[in-house]
């Protein structure tokens, strides 16, 4: 995997890996680590994090030593914060593990590569380092221009809501019904999960609409590209990027994911989560620039705070206002959703 990274060494990176969970404050903080976690768990052996920390994915606590020792080839950092920059302490743990014998992957927006107390530790120890967010292919902007093939764009109200989980879900029911569909990875945990893709969010502005083209090309097989969303249209920080994919992705689909449990949008208390059919209407005008014939297909909560009960009846709910079909892609698969994709989308 090594071709896709900063090459400090002459090593190979990839599994196994260590999970890095550092010092993290919050659950969301631990996204990336938990993805992995929960969708290659034969390549997690353990996860370092400091004492402090109160979040686990269920893993052996190792040092870096002991991970080494048991296999791991690589320490991904697993953890997320606003801005995406390394704390010093976690500048100091990535040198210990390099010297330890591990290779580093982050995703973070601050660079492994630009630390060069990092990349001296990585030189010594003959190790690679791999930012995900080193974007640096050449792409073309965006055209517009209708192309074969069947893609579903999945959106949200708010950032880290699920539409990582969404997707790779959907893709999983896919394969076990026999049809033909490829998860495109956005986002850093997605390029971890699929071992390759677009970090958008590093991409300029004026060709993110092309990056999505890009990941997302003519097809003339019938199958579909299921593309990773990333933020949210009604989001301060993050509407542009979200904007982008639905105009490159031109989706034919699109599931709307959702925390029901949220009051305000992620890392701004003064914004509040908007209702979902506004959000639901707005996606859909945006992606209508594109394919004016794109349709709603389906709502994935992420019900994790709360009980099965007040799951189940949120999603009954949702489901008879909006009159689509609405799961939590974790507990409850995503067999309606699918359904309706092919119901709406089968010419």
């Amino acid at each position: 995997m090594s071709d896709h990274g900063e090459v400090a060494g002459d090593g190979q990176w990839g599994p196994p890996y260590l999970l890095y969970l550092g010092q993290a404050t919050d659950d969301l903080a631990i996204k990336t680590a938990r993805g992995l976690a929960f969708w290659r768990p034969e390549w997690c052996v353990g996860q370092h994090r400091h004492l402090d920390c109160r979040y686990t994915l269920g893993l052996p606590d190792m040092s870096f030593e002991q991970a080494h020792e048991a296999g791991a080839n690589t320490m991904v950092i697993g953890t997320a914060n606003a801005g995406g920059v390394m704390a010093p302490e976690t500048v100091a743990d990535i040198v210990e593990a390099l010297n330890a014998g591990l290779n580093v992957i982050a995703g973070l927006h601050q660079k492994l590569r630009d630390n060069p107390y990092i990349v001296a530790a990585a030189r010594r120890n003959g190790r690679v380092l791999y930012d995900a967010r080193d974007f640096t292919r050449n792409i073309p902007v965006g055209n517009g221009r209708k192309r074969a093939g069947r893609r579903l764009l999945t959106v949200g109200t708010d950032c880290s809501v699920g539409k990582m989980y969404t997707t790779l879900a959907l893709e999983r029911s896919m394969h076990k019904r026999g049809l033909t569909a490829d998860f495109r990875a956005t986002g850093q945990t997605g390029i971890f999960v699929a071992g390759g893709g677009i970090p958008v969010d590093s991409v300029i502005a004026d060709f993110i609409s092309g990056a999505a083209e890009w990941i997302s090309p003519a097809r003339e097989d019938g199958g579909w590209d299921l593309i990773e969303g990333q933020g949210s249209l009604f989001h301060p920080s993050y509407a542009g990027v979200s904007l982008g994919l639905l105009h490159g992705s031109q989706p034919d689909a699109l599931v709307l994911c959702h925390e029901p449990t949220r009051r305000h949008m992620r890392g701004l208390p003064d914004s509040p989560v908007p209702d979902l059919k506004r959000c639901l209407d707005a996606n859909i005008e945006a992606a209508r620039l594109t394919n004016p014939a794109v349709k709603a297909v389906g709502i994935a909560l992420n019900t994790s705070n709360l009980s099965e009960h007040e799951a189940q009846a949120m999603c009954r709910e949702i489901s008879g206002r909006l009159q689509l079909p609405c799961e939590d892609p974790v507990t409850m698969g995503v067999e309606g959703i699918v359904d309706s994709l092919l119901a709406c989308c089968a010419n």
